[in-house]
């Protein structure tokens, strides 16, 4: 029988992760027409609202309920505004390891919520879901990304090199595929120890398919 994330809301001090809602999709459709995210992550560019809909509607639903993952709006817990999005993908729920990722909305990066969100995530995966392994992959020139990595306790694992496609503007405006290196970062439940003291500053992005 496979295994299931439940439907789940996680709080933080100023966040809350929640299901994503078909109210996010203005929000979620305009972070995701973000310049830095079409650069560092495989999202489509453009990303229209119709889009949004079915990931909200079809695909997050059915990736739940099949055990594969679980996607979580990030939102501002004063405000409900929504910050971002926190993924977790390829769910293996016999060695309980699976693979984190996240977007931070434009506005709302250098305030430490990447590392807040994630490490909430991770708490609830590693308490209460009883996982053993968090994997985050960086894009090897994703300082910020990789800031976050070792802000939340991750160990760098390695290089996969020439295993990551990124994207840089052309001279016409459009998109042009880059290849560049993965670095790989774990984190066991035993490194969480001391990672929430010091959470501020950078926010970035993740492998994001």
């Amino acid at each position: 029988m496979t295994s299931t994330f439940p439907n789940i809301s996680i709080s933080t001090e100023r966040l809350v992760l929640r299901a994503l809602d078909e109210d996010d999709v203005p929000a979620l459709a305009e972070m995701m027409n973000d310049e830095q995210v079409g650069a560092w992550t495989g999202v489509p560019q453009p990303y229209g609202e119709d889009s949004a809909r079915r990931w909200i509607t079809e695909y997050a639903p059915a990736a739940r309920l099949a055990g594969r993952g679980l996607d979580l709006a990030v939102t501002e817990f004063l405000t409900q505004r929504l910050v971002g999005v926190i993924r977790l993908t390829k769910a293996d729920w016999r060695i309980r390891s699976a693979e984190l990722s996240y977007i931070i909305a434009p506005w709302a990066r250098g305030e430490g919520y990447a590392s807040e969100a994630a490490l909430a995530t991770a708490q609830w995966l590693f308490g209460d879901q009883k996982f053993e392994r968090i994997e985050l992959r960086t894009a090897a020139d994703n300082t910020a990304a990789q800031q976050v990595a070792q802000k939340i306790g991750c160990i760098s694992e390695g290089v996969l090199r020439n295993a990551c496609i990124v994207h840089v503007r052309t001279e016409d405006g459009t998109w042009a595929d880059l290849r560049t290196d993965y670095i790989v970062w774990s984190l066991l439940p035993e490194d969480l120890e001391g990672a929430g003291e010091e959470l501020a500053g950078s926010d970035g992005f993740t492998s994001w398919n």
